[in-house]
């Protein structure tokens, strides 16, 4: 077996849906390897000078909801899968990936090109450069 653990990063973008398919073709192609999904979402803060501000309970809550429609989204996609797991976290997006992707013993990260949070670089997010920069494992990049 190639792979016996894939992690994919999921946010609900439509390159993230690519990546999401790539995985899960892997696992079967490894002869249905555990296939884990994780949803990182990073409620924002803003910092002025010497004080922060965290944004009110209602916008907090948009993420929670948003989160609970991806997480149903792709358990309806890997619905005939039996090795799965999925997994929410809130934090520094690429760092969780990668500390997930390390507590897990992952194999193989497999991440979009681009994701909703991206804005910036030219070749990739700045989460999936991130990852392909700092990660202990491979890291499949799909576009």
């Amino acid at each position: 077996m190639l792979y016996n653990k894939i992690l994919v990063a999921y946010d609900g973008s439509a390159i993230s849906e690519k990546a999401l398919d790539s995985a899960i073709r892997m696992a079967k192609l490894n002869h249905y390897s555990k296939l884990e999904v994780i949803h990182v979402f990073n409620v924002p803060t803003y910092f002025v000078g010497s004080a922060f501000y965290i944004p009110p309970a209602s916008v907090q809550s948009d993420y929670f909801e948003y989160a609970e429609e991806v997480i149903a989204k792709v358990k309806e996609k890997i619905a005939d899968f039996t090795n799965t797991h999925v997994e929410v976290r809130q934090g520094s997006i690429a760092k969780t990936i990668m500390d997930y992707a390390n507590e897990t013993d992952t194999d193989l990260i497999v991440i979009g090109s681009r994701g909703l949070s991206s804005v910036g670089e030219f070749v990739l997010g700045s989460v999936s450069h991130n990852v392909v920069q700092h990660a202990k494992q491979p890291v499949l990049v799909v576009k």
